[in-house]
């Protein structure tokens, strides 16, 4: 009997020991997994108490060499500090180069126009391209990280850090807006949007984006403000350059141009001659066979063969044939996120494109878990934005080339002009929903009808064609747009 329960005793003991033993070893597991979903789910917090919301013009230009700079400022809009969001628009002349940079925040770029090559540098990531000719030494060999041609209608993704560039390569100007998401997680600085160049001195954009910070941080210093007036140009140019010929095996005077502390052409520069560089349109490049020549099939893609050094940075978003929602009456809608551009998980962004043709209308609608961010890319369109309160803090035309920033949960509808209206919109989400309004997948539409004859003091028949009238998903043909797509 004693054994018999010495036996129970101990079974039980090591029963316990397994059990508090096996918890211990998944504690830091589950705190590693909630410290990332609280991580992922971290942003700036910032204050949206907008009484009035506008559609934006830039706040600034600045001309280069090659090209035109237009930015979308933080520190001069409420509305975008409410989303944490900054952009510009660069207009890239026939073979301008926009110079090497990184920014401190994910960015997101639309090309609105033309044709050229984007390169992005990913750190701890191998050279890829190369020239692969045995005569040559290795030294005299061409190396470099892979390239992509880019076209209208592309979306190309590049992580916080990592340095890119824009070549154009076509024969009419290169034209493409940028999102930087400063509100994101990956940010550890400020809600300002950092350009770290590599190359080249932007004196007149550092000393615009200088003279705004001071502004806005009355509090400094005047010791502080008046080390920070004067700009210096790329990343290279503080560093002394006895060190710089050190660390790169070169001469002090390779390491002074390094600092291009006389050069005076901004941020986008002409290239002499054609760009030479290993390219897509001279080696047969896996990416460039599998969406150009089998008409994007994005299908065979499902994330788990990617890693980090080969994730897909661009996905064209145009194609009418990708669409998710299309009526041929009243225009087309198309959303890239994490499930089909992966690398937007690590962004924690979405993109979406919106086509309306002549007169129709977007289903009023509300961002369940982020801001939206929209460009106008084509066209102009009536937009009106309620709060929460019920206010109306924007009814107006947007223009092409306008911004318009939409808070989460703001209510929206759009509704195109005689010319039709077209946009890009970025949201502070890898997995962005929306909740429609109106129409076959509403909210109205899943609602019980005698609940909707109460809520609004009205007949059950006048309820059930609140619910049924409008058979349409998301975008509504109007009588005057029956004709289909006209501009």
């Amino acid at each position: 009997m004693a054994s018999s329960s010495l036996l129970c005793i101990t079974l039980l003991s090591l029963a316990l020991f397994h059990n508090c033993f096996a918890q211990i070893e998944q504690m830091p597991l589950r705190s590693r997994q909630q410290m990332q979903q609280r991580k992922q789910q971290q942003r700036w917090q910032t204050e949206c108490r907008l009484d009035r919301l506008n559609a934006l013009q830039p706040s600034r230009r600045v001309e280069s060499e090659a090209g035109i700079s237009e930015y979308w400022d933080l520190e001069n809009e409420d509305e975008l500090q409410c989303a944490g969001v900054s952009a510009v628009r660069h207009t890239i002349h026939r073979r301008g180069l926009l110079l090497p940079f990184f920014t401190n925040a994910p960015d997101l770029t639309y090309i609105i126009q033309g044709r050229g090559i984007q390169g992005a540098v990913i750190p701890g990531c191998p050279e890829t391209y190369e020239s692969g000719q045995s005569q040559q030494s290795q030294r005299s060999q061409q190396q470099h990280q892979k390239v992509r041609e880019i076209r209208e209608g592309d979306i190309v993704a590049a992580p916080a850090g990592v340095a890119q560039w824009f070549y154009n390569n076509g024969d009419s100007p290169l034209v493409l807006v940028s999102f930087v998401d400063v509100g994101n997680q990956a940010n550890q600085l400020d809600l300002t949007a950092r350009r770290f160049h590599l190359g080249g001195n932007p004196q007149k954009d550092q000393r615009t984006e200088q003279e705004m910070r001071l502004q806005s941080r009355s509090r400094r210093s005047e010791k502080g403000a008046g080390e920070r007036r004067n700009p210096n140009g790329n990343i290279f140019s503080g560093f002394d350059v006895k060190i710089l010929a050190e660390s790169f095996n070169i001469d002090t005077e390779l390491a002074r141009k390094l600092q291009s502390k006389n050069d005076r052409r901004e941020r986008i520069v002409r290239v002499r001659d054609e760009l030479q560089i290993l390219s897509p349109s001279r080696i047969h490049e896996e990416e460039r066979r599998h969406e150009y020549r089998r008409g994007y099939d994005y299908e065979e893609y499902n994330g788990m063969e990617e890693t980090f050094c080969t994730l897909r940075m661009r996905h064209n978003i145009d194609r009418p044939s990708r669409a998710d929602i299309f009526n041929p009456r009243g225009g087309r809608l198309t959303t890239v996120n994490s499930f089909n551009l992966p690398i937007l998980r690590f962004l924690q962004l979405t993109a979406e494109r919106g086509v309306l043709y002549k007169n129709a209308i977007m289903a009023p609608h509300f961002n369940l878990n982020s801001h939206s961010v929209i460009y106008i890319t084509r066209g102009s369109g009536r937009c009106q934005i309620v709060d929460d309160f019920g206010r109306n803090v924007f009814d107006g035309e947007v223009q092409m080339g306008q911004l318009l920033v939409v808070p989460q949960n703001y209510a929206v509808v759009k509704q195109a002009s005689s010319r039709g209206f077209e946009w890009i919109a970025v949201k502070t989400n890898d997995n962005a929903m929306r909740n429609p309004l109106a129409g076959r997948i509403s909210a109205m539409r899943a609602m019980p009808e005698d609940l909707l004859a109460n809520v609004f003091r009205i007949s059950r028949e006048q309820a059930r064609n609140l619910k049924n009238n409008r058979e349409e998903v998301t975008i509504f043909s109007t009588q005057s747009s029956q004709q289909g797509r006209e501009y």
